[in-house]
């Protein structure tokens, strides 16, 4: 079959690979009819994920067809067309059982690299390095989908595109969970570092959530104008002055109730130069990351308030502490739970609530993948989210 394959840093190559089989009983095969690349795809791209290996598959937000199914799965069967999480969880274990799919206990066949990393293994991801798991990903004519009766939802309306419903599998629920762990309260006003793909999620589901007021932090002019038009933003445009002092003033003083980092490794004054494999030593090297975008949350929300990041960062950093406990701020993280929010965010597309398919900017073939890498990267050409069909 045809993929996206990873060949090093920066090398990124539209390759014929070998077909995936049934591995397991509780596996199926899906035909991957649309899959996309999401901004989390550049650390891999960027070499800031370690642990990735020469040929390794690349995507982790895709949908299909069900095309084969193992013995033991009982959920799907052969033609069904299916949204596939991009965590992958077993459903059975003490994180699953109390909805936290992305921290799965049993899913991570690499334990041991995590556990070095972080301390603790988490789920493991579609085609998200040996760190998570060493699974193949979507970016592919064929995907192995491990635990099929756990994470793919069923899409029975033929009248949704699968455009309208493929961000199911990481950037709508990410950005929803996002606006969720946020503790969003009636009428509060929700600033939101960056209006990527997940920042715009975050946008339209904190008014899903009550908020009196969004605003927007972002430097790209087509992400200012589909923060503005598709979240119905105020922005401000962070090269434009000090965001802080523009906040001050749009809240008289007192600072956003809630504040999201949709940012991550990507924000504008980052030490990319940290990758989580130098993280690990960081403590004799000294080399710590400085992560600008919550350094500028803990100082510009209001005393009290909450911060929420989705944002992805790879290395161990310098966290402002010190006014982050003074102001009684709090925070949520995490990788999304993906599995919690299929079903009624599926139902919120169907109600006409919301279209994601309108933040697409570019669409493809696979063989347009690696171009696609180079230019979401460079945000070249008003790239805002590119799609690919297998």
């Amino acid at each position: 079959m045809r993929a996206l394959v990873w060949h090093g840093k920066n090398d990124v190559r539209h390759d014929t690979v070998p077909d995936p089989s049934i591995e397991d009983p509780r596996d199926c095969i899906v035909r991957v009819t649309k899959t996309a690349i999401c901004g989390s795809d550049l650390h891999l791209l960027d070499g800031l994920v370690p642990k990735m290996e020469n040929g390794d598959v690349l995507g982790h937000e895709f949908m299909g067809e069900v095309v084969e199914i193992g013995s033991e799965v009982r959920r799907l069967k052969v033609g069904d067309r299916v949204v596939v999480p991009f965590t992958i969880s077993c459903g059975e274990c003490w994180f699953c059982q109390r909805e936290l799919y992305s921290l799965c206990d049993n899913t991570n066949r690499t334990k041991e690299n995590a556990i070095e990393a972080m301390g603790h293994a988490p789920a493991g991801l579609f085609g998200f390095s040996h760190l998570l798991g060493g699974y193949a990903g979507g970016q592919a004519e064929y995907v192995r989908v491990p635990h099929a009766d756990v994470g793919p939802v069923k899409v029975e309306n033929d009248t949704l595109s699968d455009e309208k419903v493929l961000f199911l599998s990481d950037i709508f629920p990410t950005g929803y969970m996002a606006a969720e762990n946020a503790n969003i309260q009636e009428g509060d006003t929700v600033a939101v570092w960056g209006a990527g793909p997940v920042g715009l999620f975050a946008i339209r589901s904190a008014w899903m959530l009550g908020a009196g007021r969004v605003i927007a932090i972002e430097g790209v002019p087509e992400r200012i104008a589909l923060a503005k038009s598709y979240g119905n933003a105020e922005v401000i445009d962070f090269n434009q002055g000090d965001v802080k002092e523009r906040l001050d003033e749009m809240t008289g003083g007192r600072g956003p109730d809630r504040s999201i980092d949709a940012v991550g490794a990507e924000s504008h004054g980052h030490n990319h130069g940290a990758s989580i494999a130098e993280s690990i030593q960081l403590h004799t090297t000294g080399a710590m990351d400085r992560p600008h975008v919550l350094s500028e949350m803990v100082k510009s929300t209001r005393k009290g308030g909450t911060l929420s990041v989705p944002g992805v960062y790879g290395a161990m950093t310098v966290f402002p502490i010190g006014p982050f406990m003074n102001k009684a701020l709090s925070m949520n993280s995490g990788q999304t739970h993906v599995q919690r929010y299929l079903r009624p965010l599926l139902e919120r597309i169907e109600g006409g609530e919301i279209d994601p398919s309108m933040i697409i900017t570019h669409r493809g073939g696979l063989e347009a993948g690696p171009d696609f890498y180079k230019t979401f990267r460079a945000k070249d050409d008003g790239c805002v989210k590119c799609v690919m069909t297998p």
